[in-house]
């Protein structure tokens, strides 16, 4: 598994993992079913604490987009879905707080449809 960290970002190590892992999935890169490392695997690669990748794996299990299962390992869910369902609705929030942003700088509804096309 490939996971490119930006240890200049302000954005904590744990939230890129996540990211990354999501984008993976959503991607397709990363299968149900498939296993991932483990914590101190993951850990011992990027070169940083296993708590980081312990929390980024909290996370994403809660999210349900891996399962550990005890003593075989993690595993990215069945249900892979709900990443792509997840991404969509954050970026729309985002894409609103920027449209907002927008007509606080005067530009009407159209002229930003106008300036994404």
């Amino acid at each position: 598994m490939n996971i490119n960290i930006d240890y200049s970002q302000r954005e904590p190590i744990y939230a890129q993992i996540v990211k990354e892992i999501e984008k993976q999935i959503t991607l397709g890169i990363l299968k149900p079913n498939t296993q991932i490392p483990s914590v101190r695997s993951l850990a011992y690669e990027l070169g940083i604490n296993p708590n980081t990748v312990k929390k980024a794996y909290d996370l994403l299990e809660e999210n349900n987009l891996i399962i550990t299962k005890s003593t075989k390992g993690t595993f990215i869910s069945n249900d892979i879905s709900k990443a792509r369902k997840l991404k969509i609705a954050e970026l729309t929030i985002k894409l609103k707080e920027i449209k907002k942003e927008l007509e606080n700088y005067g530009l009407t509804e159209e002229e930003i449809i106008k300036r994404l096309k």
